[in-house]
């Protein structure tokens, strides 16, 4: 039986996964676009479809593009405004990462976006931009000072599980300062061993798979790959197992 509650995040692109990730059990919706880029921030109209389909915490990455997170002046105004209009469409937070070219949190910008988003009454997630630092327990202490909610990471290792034994030394390190949330390859089936390992109690997975498009009208003159013609979006199953796993430890 569970000794603490645990919070699935889902990430969402689409109001389809958003739907369905609230219909079998998520917690919260990190809401994006582009996730195969990693994600970038998504479009005011599905923003406001989200907010309006969901009961539960909703977040949306501010991310301008895709790349590294090293931003110019302009990239950054365009993060400030975004976060604005998340505030003026009810969103509970938003997930951010702002580096300096020297693989550390850029202190001075992330206080810019960290004020916006209380400014508005919203709550801060910093994004996998954390894994790029190039140290991360320095990088833990700048975003306590800074005010972060959590932090969502692998270990700075390409997925959760890889990097489980980092993410406990971050558990330990932020010593209830901050939520450490791992994410990154997080499924049904490895979730309850990332969770005993690592000792979080917040994870960040996609819970994504394949669906085959309505299109029956497929032009084989423009050699569109087959892929053009299947959709990724949350698995309810999917969503739900992951919460039976967690339960059952």
């Amino acid at each position: 039986m569970l000794q603490k509650k645990i919070i699935l995040e889902v990430c969402a692109d689409s109001v389809e996964s958003v739907a369905v990730a609230q219909a079998s059990g998520a917690s919260r919706i990190e809401l994006c676009s582009d996730l195969p880029e990693g994600g970038t921030t998504p479009s005011f109209g599905l923003i406001e479809a989200a907010r309006r389909l969901l009961a539960i915490q909703l977040y949306v990455l501010v991310r301008p593009r895709g790349g590294d997170f090293l931003y110019s002046d302009a990239e950054l105004e365009v993060m400030l405004s975004d976060i604005r209009t998340c505030g003026k469409l009810g969103c509970d937070g938003v997930a951010i990462g702002v580096l300096s070219s020297d693989g550390a949190v850029d202190v001075q910008r992330c206080r810019r976006l960290v004020e916006a988003a209380r400014s508005c009454g919203m709550g801060v997630t910093f994004h996998r931009a954390f894994d790029r630092c190039r140290s991360l327990p320095e990088a833990l202490e700048a975003l306590v000072e800074l005010g972060c909610e959590r932090i969502l990471t692998s270990g700075g290792r390409n997925a959760a599980m890889e990097g489980a034994g980092v993410i406990r030394e971050l558990v330990e390190k932020a010593n209830g300062r901050i939520c450490i949330m791992p994410g990154a390859g997080i499924t049904p089936e490895n979730i309850a061993d990332i969770l005993e390992i690592t000792g979080a109690n917040e994870l960040h997975g996609t819970f994504r798979s394949k669906y085959s498009s309505g299109m029956v009208y497929r032009s084989s003159l423009l050699g569109a790959p087959d892929e053009e013609y299947n959709l990724w979006h949350a698995d309810g199953g999917k969503v739900e197992k992951a919460l039976q796993a967690c339960i059952s430890l």
